[in-house]
C-alpha cells in the first residue's frame, strides 16, 4: 500500500493536467542558479512543511475550506512568487526573510489543493496516516524532479549558453504570471 500512495503522490505532482503545482515549483526556482541549490532546498522545505501541514489536517478532517477558493488562490501564489522573483534584487534584510517565509504560507494553500485529490483517493478508508505519509513523500519526490530539471535547464541556458540571468528569471516569472492569470480566468469565468 505504501508504494501505491507513493506513486500516486509522484504522479499527482508531475501530472501535466495539474500543471499549476509544476508551475509554482518552477517559479520558485527561477531566480536561482545551480550553485544556489541550498537556497532552493530551504524554500522547497518551507513549502513542503506548509503543504504537509494542511494536507494532514484536511486528511484527518480537522480543517475544512472551499475548494473553489483554493483553486483561485493557488495561481495567486504563483503570481506572487513570480513578482517576488522580479523584485528580489532588494538588499533589504526584511524582504529576504519574507522571501523565505512566503513558500511556507503558499505551501499551506497548495496542501489544501492536494488534499482534495488525496481525500478522493482515500474514499471511506479509515487508515489515513500511512497513505498520507506515502502520498506526501511522493509529492516531495516529484517536486525534487521538477527542481532538478529546472536547475539543470537554468545551468545549461544561463551558465553554459550565456543567457542573461535576469532574462531567465524575468522570462520564467512572466510566463508563470501569464499562465496563472489564465488559470484564474478559467476558474472565475
Amino acid at each position: 500500500m505504501f508504494g501505491t500512495y507513493l506513486k500516486l503522490g509522484i504522479d499527482h505532482i508531475l501530472d501535466v493536467q495539474g500543471y499549476d503545482h509544476i508551475l509554482f515549483i518552477v517559479a520558485l526556482c527561477a531566480v536561482y542558479l545551480i550553485g544556489e541549490w541550498k537556497k532552493v532546498l530551504v524554500l522547497a522545505t518551507a513549502f513542503t512543511i506548509g503543504h504537509s501541514l494542511t494536507l494532514g489536517l484536511s486528511a484527518l478532517d480537522m480543517i475544512h475550506f472551499s475548494s473553489k477558493l483554493i483553486e483561485i488562490l493557488i495561481p495567486v501564489t504563483i503570481i506572487l512568487t513570480a513578482i517576488t522573483n522580479m523584485v528580489r534584487q532588494s538588499k533589504n534584510a526584511a524582504f529576504k526573510t519574507w522571501h523565505y517565509f512566503l513558500p511556507l504560507v503558499f505551501g499551506l494553500i497548495h496542501g489544501m489543493g492536494f488534499s482534495t485529490f488525496f481525500r478522493a483517493l482515500m474514499g471511506s478508508s479509515s487508515e489515513v496516516i500511512m497513505p498520507l505519509f506515502a502520498f506526501n513523500v511522493g509529492v516531495e519526490l516529484g517536486q525534487i524532479v521538477i527542481i532538478v530539471i529546472t536547475m539543470l535547464l537554468s545551468y545549461i541556458l544561463v551558465e553554459k549558453l550565456g543567457l542573461k540571468r535576469k532574462l531567465w528569471n524575468y522570462g520564467i516569472s512572466a510566463i508563470a504570471i501569464v499562465v496563472s492569470l489564465y488559470l484564474i480566468y478559467e476558474k472565475v469565468a
